[in-house]
């Protein structure tokens, strides 16, 4: 048993993960989402700065989750320990490059931690601050979703294995390390310690562990991957430096776990939005908006603006740039098992199961929604709930797939959007949470920050009508 005070009490996976790493300089967290494998870096990064070995921990993660860290540092980093944070901006403003400059200055103290979004890998602006803070600093290094690193070839992988060769302890954290074939392993298990899997070069990994066939295209040939070989061999290179625990594994997990991932809203929703915002305020100063009626008129119509989808006065639909898709993708990438998707608005509907269709199968993915014959819907339930089918994902409206039904097969259920609707929250939850379900269920909402997205969803989790929060407050405060 290692010594270290923790801040809030790990469950036994946790502590066990932290036990087995700690003193490990490379290590991959293989924990589904919703386990807490944030937590059990956090902890390994408090112990390792405890004991004189680090000054920096540089967390590496999508956009979505790195402003997560935030709040995560704060609740699970000891309190004894000091520390700088900051959360890395592509734009150098004055005060950007100041805060950038209080934090290169060395401090026995203070634990300091530079949260980078992986997009910023991409560009030479964030490789050079992340490699002088590598170099100037004993490292920590995280890169969370660490499937975003999986393709050898992407310039953001090149750059972040480059730096982490400077960083003094590696983690990769991820549900699963594969997506789509055991090659994925290679970059993220290089970006450890090539050691590890002890090949300097890809293609002798590939031909170690693929079936290769050589193809004819024309005048073109090429190697192609036809099956796979020695996986117990990987399996047994990977268990060595990595910590494997599935969602049902962990006993003492509460029965449902909420997670949140953010979604920055594009320069042409936030125009939107304002407009939208300043609008709404207007109407609500000469006391049109004087019903609760009217005023989740306008906080549906602020809401379609995050999900990037505007709707004139005629009626009509127009869409805007969104990075919302984009992120759903990537936590359907992480996940293990099926899902359920649930959205407000029904081109919402079809623009993500086109979206997944492209991305996984055609068989991966089925719809519930209004449109749906009733003669389909039994058939798609009876389908998502044998285990052995292809389908994994149900996107559906909450009213239609979110009544009644039994979902058990999922235990991950994403909103894309919310309804204002308190009953249909909570009886869309428990398509999944309900008598035959043998996991725990993680519950993930996707939000845009300052943004009426935060406080609606903090409303429904706390079993709040909306509706009769907003009679008895003043409505300025919704729309604002």
């Amino acid at each position: 048993m290692v010594d270290y005070k923790f801040k809030t009490e790990p469950y036994e996976h946790q502590l066990e993960a932290f036990n087995k790493s700690c003193e490990i300089v490379n290590y991959a967290l293989l924990m589904d989402m919703g386990t807490g494998k944030t937590k059990v870096a956090l902890d390994t990064i408090g112990y390792a700065f405890g004991n004189k070995k680090i000054d920096l921990a540089l967390i590496v993660a999508p956009k979505g989750v790195i402003a997560n860290w935030l709040g995560e540092i704060d609740i699970h980093l000891s309190d004894h320990i000091k520390r700088e944070i900051m959360l890395w901006k592509p734009n150098l403003t004055k005060t950007v490059r100041a805060a950038l400059k209080k934090l290169s200055e060395p401090s026995e103290s203070h634990l300091k931690f530079l949260l980078m979004n992986i997009e910023a890998f991409s560009t030479q602006k964030g490789v050079s601050v992340a490699e002088f803070f590598v170099k100037n600093f004993r490292t920590f290094m995280v890169v969370d979703e660490s499937t975003t690193i999986k393709n050898r070839q992407a310039k953001r992988t090149k750059s972040i294995t480059g730096v982490g060769r400077e960083a003094l302890y590696k983690r990769i954290l991820t549900g699963s390390p594969v997506t789509k074939s055991p090659l994925d392993l290679y970059s993220q298990m290089n970006f450890l310690d090539e050691s590890i899997l002890g090949f300097t070069s890809y293609y002798t990994f590939q031909n170690r562990y693929a079936v290769m066939q050589r193809r004819n295209l024309g005048a073109h040939s090429f190697n192609h991957v036809v099956g796979y070989r020695r996986l117990d061999e990987l399996t047994f290179k990977l268990a060595q430096h990595s910590y494997r625990v599935r969602k049902e594994d962990c006993l003492d997990l509460p029965a449902k776990v909420y997670m949140k991932r953010i979604v920055e809203l594009t320069a042409e929703q936030k125009k939107a939005y304002e407009q939208m915002k300043h609008f709404a305020l207007a109407r609500l100063d000469n006391g049109e908006l004087s019903t609760t009626k009217n005023v989740l008129t306008q906080l549906m119509r602020l809401q379609q603006i995050c999900c990037g989808q505007l709707t004139d006065d005629a009626g009509i639909v127009h869409k805007l740039a969104s990075n919302r898709i984009t992120e759903l993708l990537n936590i359907c990438e992480e996940l293990q098992g099926k899902a359920l998707i649930w959205a407000t608005w029904t081109m919402d509907i079809r623009s993500i199961a086109e979206a997944l269709r492209d991305r996984f199968s055609v068989q991966a993915v089925a719809t519930l929604h209004g449109e749906t014959p009733d003669s389909e819907r039994q058939k798609v339930v009876e389908s998502f709930q044998d285990r052995q089918s292809d389908l994994r994902f149900i996107v559906g409206h909450p009213k239609t797939g979110g009544y009644g039904l039994t979902l058990t097969a999922a235990s991950t259920v994403i909103y894309y959007s919310n309804s204002y609707d308190l009953e249909l929250r909570i009886q869309s939850e428990d398509r999944a949470h309900r008598i035959g379900q043998t996991n725990k269920v993680t519950y993930i909402d996707l939000i845009s920050p300052k943004t009426v997205d935060e406080r609606i969803v903090t409303a429904l989790r706390y079993k709040i009508v909306i509706a009769d929060a907003i009679l008895g407050e003043d409505a300025r405060g919704w729309l604002i």
